[in-house]
């Protein structure tokens, strides 16, 4: 069971891999879950951000035509997800 305060966010997640939920809305979103980020170690926040970065640049883009791929980008942040759940105190 994901921690209560990454639950929100993985449900945000889930809503964006499923299409209802629009990359610029998750990743507006994901950086205003402020006690999640305080909660784990910088390096978390710092490439959680990177991560929403590119995922926001990818979205401008066909798949074609951007130089990396948003399902990659999908399979980083379930990545990060996974581990930051690994991070926070039962």
């Amino acid at each position: 069971m994901p921690h209560v305060l990454l639950a929100p966010l993985q449900a945000e997640f889930d809503a964006l891999r499923a299409g209802r939920r629009r990359a610029t809305e998750f990743s507006r979103q994901a950086r205003a879950h402020t006690a999640l980020l305080a909660a784990l170690p910088p390096r978390y926040t710092e490439v959680l951000l990177g991560l929403l970065d590119r995922l926001e640049s990818s979205a401008l883009f066909a798949e074609e035509s951007c130089s990396f791929s948003q399902q990659d980008l999908l399979d980083s942040l379930q990545l990060w997800l996974d581990k930051a759940a690994q991070q926070l105190p039962a």
